[in-house]
């Protein structure tokens, strides 16, 4: 509710201007999902979708071609003609056909000089934008007049800490673009998943975000599983414990060599092969074993496939890019089978479990 009234007067402040215009935010991560790892810092992550201003269009350019969970974009904008495209009672001037002097004098500046390097959209611009448009704009939120915020410092995000009497709270606003109409965004941080949870026997994790050039978003999937989970939960009985489940091995098994993330995406996959029906309370036990017989299968295949990409039994709700639907499962243990000693730490591991 918070998040949704700061956004109602960001897109107000925005509206006559040239900059990117926020959409509602998306809560992502863990602590939306309704289970947190061990390592989970607190920060309750909400990611802002953003789109261009009148007269501009985004585009995704992928930066290299390596692994498909690695990927990195850059948003690249663009000047488009708004002679033929303004509705009654505009007055906005087309930043391709209008004499220099008069867009000088008459309109502002376009996104290309204000939160571009190059032409590509900058991290670290936006998200000083951000920081100064929510700044700027807090006291017309409602919310203003009982909690109390102060801002952390951040180049790549907007942090939040708020505060009530002895309640507190932390918010990070990530921001984003969105890939077409699908659920894969391009983000200016990696989110909680690719930031942490790391483990012994998967090293697919893209780079921190400081090693990430200004004008380079990562590619996350962690709305596509948000909405996955919100689908699973309205179908499994009301007593369901899946997440529990996620919960206990995530917790108990904390420090055993595999990650949250791994423990995660491997009970997606059993929700897609275990009948609904039979998550119950009563069968809590029983889908332990069966979340354990999967991740030992896959140690002994040396194949555990991303949940999101190339999966071809994802709810037919959730959208993905033409382009990944047509391509193949990505294995997230594929160095396994190149080190031989790395599977046989992980087989040690397992069988401790």
């Amino acid at each position: 509710e918070l998040m949704e009234s700061l956004m109602r007067v960001l897109v107000e402040s925005v509206s006559n201007d040239f900059e990117p215009v926020p959409e509602e935010p998306i809560g992502v991560g863990s602590a939306f999902e309704g289970w947190s790892p061990p390592e989970w810092d607190g920060v309750y992550r909400v990611l802002v979708p953003l789109n261009p201003p009148p007269g501009h269009a985004f585009h995704l350019e992928l930066n290299s071609a390596g692994p498909t969970a690695a990927r990195t974009f850059s948003v690249r904008v663009e000047l488009v003609c708004t002679c033929k495209r303004q509705q009654p009672g505009e007055k906005l001037l087309c930043f391709l056909h209008q004499p220099q002097e008069e867009l000088r004098w008459k309109q502002k500046r376009s996104l290309l000089e204000t939160l571009c390097t190059g032409s590509y959209l900058d991290v670290e611009k936006t998200s000083q934008w951000l920081y100064q448009l929510v700044r700027s704009s807090w006291l017309h939120v409602p919310q203003s007049y009982s909690w109390h915020l102060v801002f952390q410092p951040c180049s790549r995000s907007c942090q939040l800490w708020l505060s009530r009497g002895k309640e507190s709270l932390r918010v990070e606003m990530l921001f984003g673009v969105r890939q077409g109409d699908s659920d894969i965004f391009v983000v200016s941080q990696p989110t909680e998943a690719q930031k942490g949870g790391s483990s012994l026997f998967v090293s697919s994790q893209p780079a921190e975000a400081n090693c990430l050039s200004s004008t380079a978003w990562p590619e996350t999937y962690a709305v596509a599983e948000a909405k996955f989970l919100q689908h699973i939960a309205r179908q499994v009985p009301s007593e369901s414990l899946h997440l529990k489940c996620l919960q206990v091995f995530t917790c108990m098994l904390s420090g055993t060599g595999f990650s949250s993330s791994t423990w995660k995406t491997v009970v997606m996959h059993v929700l897609t092969t275990v009948p609904l029906s039979r998550w119950s309370r009563r069968e809590f036990v029983r889908r332990l074993g069966d979340i354990m017989a999967y991740l030992r299968r896959c140690l002994q295949l040396k194949r555990l496939e991303h949940f999101v990409v190339g999966n071809e039994k994802l709810p037919a709700e959730i959208s993905l890019p033409p382009a990944m639907q047509r391509v193949e499962p990505l294995n997230l243990f594929e160095h396994l089978a190149k080190n031989p000693d790395a599977h046989k730490e992980a087989m040690r591991a397992f069988s401790q479990l």
